[in-house]
């Protein structure tokens, strides 16, 4: 199983430029496979990708996700195709659908048939890869566009790997067996290994890069540990998400802690955020995240090893470059041997 490292979301803690890139530097030099930048509504991770290929020799650089409405998906592949170029043939093209949320509010479109929208997406990203003339008629787009001036075109620049890895960022049934039949991998966030281990099962293949994106801390002092997990997991189940519509908050429900989730993100909804982390209970958290003693996160890798993971993304909760380092290498040192 190979390790990732997740840059998250930029910003607080004074953390800048020069700080993320030495902390990528140093996962690169501990052995890590892979770093993934994200993308919301600030920083732009193929620019903060491209930056990076510069100044790093092996790690592979992960978007991870771009949001799907956000991008054409020729404008997808051009940027991965470019990425992968500059930086000698390490891009990974994670996708996502986003939500309502962001989706409506930033992008200004309806959030409307993502599986035929997802499936649209990735098979004109591939056409695209492939330096294929693009021509595609789905439920949710067509190119050319009919009854214009348009042509069929294909990509100019060519990657420089064979067939650079497509990854789907999916936690519904329908969504994961979409991955598992048009990408290369899938990236499930929050997923305990259990749950990954079941979801895997839509995937129906065994060639897949399946990568859990896991928050983790190793910290002796399990109190402690739970208490920097709840700010930035009460963010994802109150906050990335309307009332109505919170994927994480249903992936909660799904888990067993629908009412505790139902309560927490009205709380957080309200603007009583503090009182929202406190509602979160130590077993959710266990079970959404990966923390404690060293022993017990270790047994925790281990566990999404036997679960089917064959990338592991960890994203860091701990807020300064000094501490960040520290967890980049203890979690190094814990994490199981290739079978």
């Amino acid at each position: 199983m190979r390790l990732g490292y997740s840059m998250s979301y930029w910003g607080g803690a004074g953390l800048g430029p020069a700080d993320h890139l030495a902390l990528v530097r140093e996962a690169e030099a501990l052995g890590y496979d892979s770093v993934w930048a994200a993308e919301t509504y600030g920083t732009d991770p193929a620019s903060l990708l491209a930056w990076i290929a510069g100044q790093t020799e092996r790690i592979a650089l992960g978007t991870g996700v771009l949001q799907m409405t956000g991008r054409k998906p020729v404008v997808a592949a051009m940027t991965a195709a470019t990425l992968d170029q500059i930086s000698g043939g390490r891009a990974r093209l994670g996708v996502g659908l986003s939500g309502p949320q962001v989706v409506e509010g930033w992008h200004g479109e309806r959030f409307e048939r993502p599986l035929a929208r997802a499936r649209d997406y990735l098979q004109v990203v591939r056409k695209a890869l492939h330096q294929e003339p693009v021509r595609h008629d789905g439920p949710t787009m067509t190119l050319p566009l009919p009854g214009s001036e348009g042509k069929e075109l294909a990509l100019a620049v060519s990657p420089v790997q064979e067939r650079l890895p497509v990854y789907l960022a999916a936690m519904g049934p329908k969504t994961v067996a979409l991955a598992g039949e048009l990408a290369d991998g899938w990236l499930a966030i929050h997923f305990p290994p259990d749950h990954l281990a079941r979801m895997a099962k839509h995937l129906n293949r065994g060639d897949l890069d399946v990568a859990p994106m896991v928050l983790t801390l190793v910290e002796e002092d399990q109190e402690l540990a739970y208490d920097m997990m709840r700010p930035m997991l009460a963010l994802y189940l109150g906050g990335m998400g309307s009332r109505r519509t919170n994927f994480y908050n249903r992936l909660a429900a799904t888990l067993g802690f629908e009412q505790e989730a139902a309560r927490m993100q009205e709380a957080f909804l309200d603007g009583r955020q503090g009182e929202a982390m406190a509602m979160l209970p130590d077993a959710l958290v266990d079970a959404m995240t990966m923390c404690g003693p060293a022993g017990k996160v270790r047994e925790r890798m281990a566990a999404y090893q036997e679960a089917g993971a064959t990338t592991l993304i960890v994203g860091l909760v701990t807020p300064t470059r000094r501490l960040r380092s520290r967890q980049l290498r203890l979690i190094a040192s814990l994490a199981p041997a290739s079978p």
